[in-house]
């Protein structure tokens, strides 16, 4: 009797359905799941984001499939995550990312009716620094400027020269730069939360590695390790 019943109470508890904090943690989890499918299918792509504006890069902010809804309804956020190269200077191999928050009412009003992903490089130590430990405004706390697409853009140009981050949008299969002045990033540490199961710093985990990449975002680092291994900042411009 007592092997049916231990096999009915598996079923059953296999049958469960999620409860609200596994729940959470798996919107988590597909998020960094897509933050990976988004930069693959983007890098992928000559003509999206130029190659050696991603080599000089020192952090890339993800934030897949954002809705126009979720900047309507009651102060709702688009969720991404980032990561930097790590070591002092920018010149390691790519953290573990921070989840991160994307707000601000001017993103909406650009986004239409479509789910629209957007991708930031953060292309210097101070925007790296300012984002990681607090809510930036963009185009107020950090310089910012749609980025420049296709495999002849300059890199050298003012505007690249002059922003911390650049900006860029992917909606209905067009991919653009794109202004999100006025926007805020922030870490999102609640999520952060979630998925390394303790309470952490959004700079302690880029910076100091104070964490694991976890599976879920295995594609995202893994593929950034791949395509741009190293940074070709002016090693200067990193100290």
């Amino acid at each position: 009797m007592k092997k049916p019943l231990a096999l009915l109470l598996a079923m059953t508890v296999l049958g469960l359905p999620l409860s609200a904090d596994e729940k959470e943690d798996k919107k988590e989890t597909d998020r960094l799941e897509a933050c990976g499918t988004v930069i693959k299918e983007i890098m992928d792509i000559p003509d999206d984001i130029p190659q050696d504006l991603i080599d000089k890069a020192e952090c890339i902010i993800v934030y897949p499939s954002v809705l126009k809804a979720a900047f309507i309804v009651g102060g709702s956020y688009g969720r991404g995550a980032m990561t930097c190269r790590s070591g002092e200077h920018f010149t390691g191999p790519w953290s573990a990312p921070t989840l991160m928050a994307l707000e601000g009412a001017s993103v909406g009003f650009q986004l239409g009716g479509q789910a629209t992903d957007f991708v930031l490089l953060v292309i210097n130590p101070r925007g790296a620094h300012s984002i990681l430990s607090s809510k930036v405004k963009l185009g107020a706390d950090a310089s910012a400027a749609a980025g420049p697409k296709g495999r002849n853009a300059e890199a050298s140009t003012d505007v690249t020269l002059r922003a911390e981050v650049l900006t860029y949008s992917r909606a209905r299969g067009l991919f653009a730069g794109v202004s999100l002045a006025g926007s805020t990033v922030r870490p999102d540490n609640n999520a952060n939360e979630k998925i390394y199961g303790k309470k952490i710093t959004a700079e302690d985990i880029v910076f100091k590695g104070a964490a694991r990449t976890p599976a879920s975002a295995q594609k995202f680092i893994g593929y950034l390790n791949k395509k741009s291994p190293k940074n070709l900042s002016d090693p200067q411009s990193l100290k």
